[in-house]
């Protein structure tokens, strides 16, 4: 995945705003021609789970509406999520695993602990989805064109 400062910052920033429960949201961006995932823009959202709120997530078919709307009027794609874990290590459980469907987006995990932004890791889907692989989080060269 390759983003900003800003970006990772955002992302933690709602982590810790939705603290004790999960937040989450959509990333917004481009796919590179190596194939990564490029973050230029969030779009949070409102975590839809009824229960149990401070270890699951839910985003509907109509947040992903919202965010493909958001990012189309931006030049972009939806090409990820991120969730925050409540006082839980910054990566995928058994559930994200479960529950993941796209394989080719990004899924970012930010781990808050009492309220605190900590770890943030980025994970891509297994083509099979039988698993998450890490990805590396690049930052892009200021100096870059």
């Amino acid at each position: 995945m390759k983003t900003t400062p800003d970006i990772l910052d955002q992302i933690r920033a709602h982590g810790a705003d939705a603290y004790p429960e999960e937040g989450c949201g959509f990333l917004l961006g481009t796919v590179t021609d190596d194939g990564d995932n490029r973050v230029a823009a969030l779009h949070r959202a409102t975590n839809r789970r009824s229960e149990q709120r401070t270890r699951r997530y839910e985003l509907t078919a109509d947040d992903y509406r919202a965010a493909d709307t958001a990012a189309q009027e931006q030049g972009l794609d939806v090409v990820g999520v991120y969730h925050s874990h409540p006082d839980h290590p910054a990566r995928p459980s058994a559930t994200d695993l479960e529950e993941a469907t796209f394989p080719g987006f990004t899924y970012v995990i930010v781990s808050v602990h009492d309220g605190a932004p900590e770890a943030l890791t980025a994970w891509a889907l297994a083509p099979d989805r039988s698993e998450f692989h890490r990805e590396d989080i690049v930052r892009p060269d200021p100096e870059a064109p």
